[in-house]
């Protein structure tokens, strides 16, 4: 997709003064209401930011101009919009929101899925009391996020998940379950990862030291070369392939979330499935600001291109959604750290911020301090669930939600004092997101709405959101160092490094 030249629209956009915050609520009385939108049970309040009117039209201006909407349709209709790799981008064909031949395809493999889940429910793997679930990057952290998050009552299957190459983490994955009833889920896109398949092969070998007669019939493989995966010796029927358009930062929703289904049940994925449908409707069906995907882009083009913020920090108060940062982290960075155009010119201004944050209420005191008075301000983002349900006396609850909302006040008001020590600036903006509640659904709903956030971002400053070539480099020398004239040429601390370490 050509890129037009929207100089203006990006002159205007950078060198604009946003008024202070208080100012923007007193001048006015519909502030809430108009920035804020309510989509699938959670309600976004978007209104303690920098975006007024001005600002909101002149990046109108540049949507416009960039085509956010024919970009949009793209994506929906399974049309490529991952140009340096000349492929469409189908996560939402596995929801059921994308072009009808994807749609189809996407269904009978989750039929199959489904099939798989019922067999080993009805003992073909023998007695299946645990998953151990070996993945990395986006074969593992939806997943993790999602069975942490709903998965902590559940009585079907205990669920690890192992994603780093360390021992210790092995160790710390398989510790306490038993090998004879474990049930072995390799996850790699195109079965050539090699953290996967190292752990992969260690796991193997622990069910074959253990007594399992056929370590490899306890294998589960989820993959987009299949090929690769009967190569490695696993039967065709323990295979779950998925599309080649699936990326592996928005896989949870296709075969890749093997483990969710069987944590949680297939009623549970499917109303996931169905929650994340939802928030695609509203984002295909809406224009303009009163797309909530669309308005959150357009506070953090205001965040990072005029206020020139260089993190946002996103807590979670909720301690079920504790992953979600880190889950953010791969989606937001590895989509849109780019330097480059689609076109492959340079952006020539920033692209994504670090993401980064924590869990509420302890990150306040921790963290809280440089967000409240530092000299470099940050964004922040609040997510939070009305109802709980946890065995407590609701106390806890409310004072979790009362901490939330006054960490948000706190920051947009400040507070001046005599003392410079006990000054807070304020005018620091925030945004919140309130679930009614922490269901499949709802967290369908809020993991697509950061998806479409991701891509309206990375559509507004002309960049790929869905190649990530950014993260082949260091494999590549890490896989050379076997090799003395590989080693040679690296510089004089990493050859220094190596020697140190014994390698």
């Amino acid at each position: 997709m050509a890129i037009l030249d929207c100089s203006a629209a990006w002159k205007a956009i950078e060198s604009y003064q946003p008024k202070k915050l208080a100012e923007l609520f007193e001048a006015d009385k519909e502030r809430v209401s108009k920035l804020s939108r309510n989509v699938a049970s959670i309600h976004f309040d978007w209104s303690k930011t920098h975006l007024d009117d001005d600002i909101i039209g002149e990046l109108g201006v540049l949507a416009y101009e960039v085509d956010y909407s024919g970009a949009r349709d793209c994506l929906f209709a399974g049309e490529i919009v991952n140009e340096t790799e000349n492929r469409p981008a189908t996560h939402v064909a596995e929801r059921g929101e994308g072009k009808a031949e994807d749609n189809r395809l996407a269904a009978e493999r989750h039929q199959r899925m489904r099939s798989l889940i019922d067999a080993i429910e009805g003992g073909a793997f023998g007695d299946i009391e645990s998953i151990l679930h070996i993945g990395i990057g986006g074969s593992a952290l939806g997943p993790d996020l999602v069975i942490d998050a709903l998965g902590r009552d559940s009585d079907r299957f205990e669920v690890r998940i192992l994603s780093n190459i360390d021992g210790e983490a092995f160790d710390e994955a398989t510790w306490g379950l038993d090998p004879a009833s474990t049930l072995v889920v390799g996850v790699s896109k195109t079965f050539t990862t090699t953290e996967t398949l190292v752990n992969l092969d260690t796991a193997i070998e622990w069910l074959r030291e253990a007594g399992v007669a056929d370590p490899y019939g306890q294998v589960i493989a989820v993959t987009a070369s299949p090929d690769k995966a009967v190569a490695y010796g696993i039967d065709e029927t323990r295979i779950l392939p998925f599309g080649e358009g699936v990326g592996g930062r928005y896989s949870l929703w296709s075969e890749v979330g093997f483990s969710i289904a069987a944590a949680l049940g297939w009623g549970a994925f499917e109303e996931l499935l169905e929650g994340a449908a939802e928030m695609d409707r509203h984002v295909k069906l809406t224009d303009g600001v009163s797309n909530v995907a669309l308005l959150a882009a357009f506070a953090d083009l205001v965040n990072t291109q005029t206020r020139k913020s260089q993190s946002r920090a996103v807590f979670a108060y909720d301690e079920r959604l504790r992953l979600l940062p880190d889950y953010l982290q791969q989606l937001e960075m590895e989509s849109n750290g780019k330097s480059v155009t689609q076109e492959g010119k340079p952006v020539g201004r920033p692209t994504a911020p670090v993401t980064w944050g924590g869990v509420g209420t302890d990150a306040q005191h921790a963290v809280f301090q440089l967000l409240h008075q530092g000299t470099v301000p940050v964004p922040v983002e609040f997510i939070a669930v009305v109802e709980n349900e946890d065995s407590v006396d609701p106390r806890h609850h409310q004072l979790l939600l009362s901490n939330c909302f006054a960490q948000g006040a706190a920051l947009m008001a400040g507070r001046e004092a005599d003392d410079a020590a006990r000054s807070y600036p304020g005018d620091r903006p925030s945004a919140t997101i309130l679930l009614q509640r922490l269901d499949p659904r709802s967290l369908g709903a809020l993991i697509a709405f950061y998806e479409h956030r991701t891509f309206a971002n990375a559509t507004l400053l002309g960049i790929n959101p869905f190649d990530q070539f950014g993260v082949e480099l260091g494999k590549e020398i890490a896989k050379s160092l076997d090799d003395p004239e590989g080693r040679e040429k690296l510089d004089r601390s990493t050859r220094d490094l190596i020697e140190r370490a014994g390698l």
